[in-house]
């Protein structure tokens, strides 16, 4: 090893050394302070960028369980509300099924009714007032979930008034034939030719009820009023008939047996400008070509001429027998059924117009209020029939199956609630969300705004549809109730495991730098006693000097 004074390069590495262990204390003093491993880029990039990433979504974490607790509560203030709203139409179900008893006077149902107002105002109020953080928690835009109005009263009528139902019996009363079970289908949309056109209509072979909505309003009143039910009677006539006889059948009997099962002197009376002579006699004169009154006022003299030879019912054993041989034609029906006395339609159609006007002026009454309908005062000696009373209201069957002889299949009128979404971010990304519905809580929302007490069983029915919604509302507010508890688990949980993770990577580790400090130390307290011993070592040359 040469001997140098000019480069002492023995204390120059001591002196780097002193350095480094100086840089190393100072390092690991920092962290040891700050308790940060990471404090800037330089301490280690990734590690920052990587932390920094964490940071980020714990925060979102955080401000997400805030989000899900004031979500949360905005569910708790839901459900109490609907609470009440349930105790409401429980309380307005007691009074529907208590209005059902005759027992009542007129002012007992008026009161139950302004009862049943007040309660119906008390749920709308509770759903326009009920807030969160001063927003509305329910929504408060138009929608009900008895859907459209007219449609919904005309469903009621079929199902619960006693439209179907009571035609039904009337027809196997008078006519002894019913269905065979066949599925027979209610259509509101496929007749629309505008009002007093085409009423309705009955088609086959496969069943169906088309009924004309600008004809079927709710001004003509929920129990049929003068016309919808006995409408209703007309083609349900149609519907048993050709299930039950083939329809093999002339026009005008077809349509005048459909007429006479709720009568129809009114059209007769149009017909013959109220039985005058001249009008009258034309009109018998071409009743095959007037099917609706010329084949009412045929069907109802073929009715009266039957009871007169003996046949059990009249116009019944004709139907019985077209029951008993569907296909047969009304010739063979009147011959047997009169055992040859009336051979052939063609015998009873000429027999009609020579005696018709005779019938019509003097048989038929035009002026009383009896349609004529068969069982009633006019054709029968019965009870007086009235337009308003010949189909009675009520039904004894169940309002999703009102007819014993069909499937009823019903058209879909149930309507929607107008729904207030509110959206939660329960995550830390943007896709970390849940959507929590809340639908229109009042009155017109649970399809009540317009509720009868007087029609007990419509009545029950509509509230028994509000509650059901109402509870599966609260079934819709608990189970997102439950997501949002599971999502603020998650959360804290996701919070946890970030901390975690970050924390190895940018907090200090204690015991690893306190031990790095020591050493750092000893290293640096070593170094500068080397220095002392290399700037000493040029010393030596002198010796070599001497």
């Amino acid at each position: 090893m040469s001997l140098t004074i000019t480069s002492n390069v023995l204390s120059l590495q001591a002196q780097r050394r002193a350095s480094a262990a100086g840089e190393d204390i100072a390092r690991t003093i920092s962290r040891l302070s700050s308790g940060m491993r990471v404090s800037s880029a330089a301490d280690d990039a990734a590690g920052m960028a990587i932390a920094q990433r964490m940071t980020s979504n714990m925060n979102g974490l955080n401000m997400a369980g805030r989000n899900i607790n004031d979500a949360a509560s905005m569910l708790q203030v839901a459900d109490s509300a609907m609470a009440q709203v349930t105790e409401n139409l429980q309380r307005l179900r007691q009074l529907a099924v208590q209005g059902g008893a005759s027992t009542y006077a007129q002012s007992d149902r008026e009161a139950l009714q302004q009862e049943a107002r007040e309660i119906l105002a008390h749920i709308s109020q509770i759903g326009s007032n009920t807030e969160f953080n001063g927003d509305a928690v329910f929504s408060q835009d138009l929608g009900s979930i008895g859907g459209d109005k007219g449609k919904r009263a005309v469903i009621d009528g079929l199902k619960s008034s006693g439209w179907l139902t009571q035609s039904e019996k009337l027809i196997s009363k008078y006519y002894g034939i019913q269905g065979d079970g066949a599925d027979l289908r209610i259509d509101l949309d496929a007749l629309n030719d505008g009002p007093s056109n085409v009423l309705a209509f009955v088609a086959w072979p496969n069943l169906m009820m088309a009924l004309d909505m600008s004809d079927f309003t709710l001004t003509n009143g929920a129990d049929g009023g003068d016309g919808l039910d006995r409408i209703v009677a007309h083609e349900m006539v149609h519907a048993v008939m050709y299930r039950e006889t083939g329809m093999n059948l002339p026009g005008w009997f077809i349509e005048g047996a459909a007429e006479l099962i709720h009568g129809a002197d009114d059209r007769v009376r149009g017909a013959t400008n109220n039985g005058a002579t001249a009008a009258t006699t034309a009109f018998v004169a071409d009743f095959e070509n007037s099917v609706y009154a010329g084949g009412f006022a045929a069907t109802r003299y073929m009715h009266d001429k039957l009871k007169d030879m003996g046949v059990e019912g009249g116009i019944k054993g004709i139907m019985t027998y077209l029951g008993n041989n569907r296909g047969n034609t009304l010739t063979q029906a009147l011959n047997v059924v009169t055992n040859g006395a009336i051979a052939t339609e063609a015998a009873f159609v000429a027999d009609f117009k020579a005696n018709g006007v005779a019938y019509v002026q003097t048989v038929m009454n035009l002026t009383n209020a009896d349609t004529g309908a068969i069982g009633g005062l006019d054709a029968d000696g019965g009870l007086e029939r009235t337009a308003r009373s010949v189909i009675a209201d009520g039904s004894d069957r169940p309002p999703d199956q009102p007819l014993a002889g069909f499937n009823v299949v019903f058209p879909e009128t149930s309507g929607t609630t107008a729904t207030r979404k509110v959206q939660v971010q329960v995550g830390a990304n943007a896709t970390d969300h849940i959507e929590i519905s809340l639908s229109a809580m009042n009155a017109g929302a649970l399809g009540l705004d317009d509720l009868d007490l007087r029609r007990t069983s419509v009545a029950i029915r509509h509230i028994d549809e509000a509650l059901a919604f109402v509870s599966n509302q609260r079934v819709a507010v608990g189970a997102s109730s439950k997501r949002l508890e599971i999502a603020a688990s998650a959360a804290a949980t996701g919070t946890e495991n970030l901390a975690a993770s970050r924390s190895r990577i940018v907090d200090t580790d204690y015991a690893a730098e306190t031990a790095a400090l020591t050493r750092a130390q000893i290293l640096q307290q070593a170094a500068n006693a080397m220095v002392a011993q290399a700037n000493n070592q040029p010393r030596t040359v002198l010796s070599l000097l001497r």
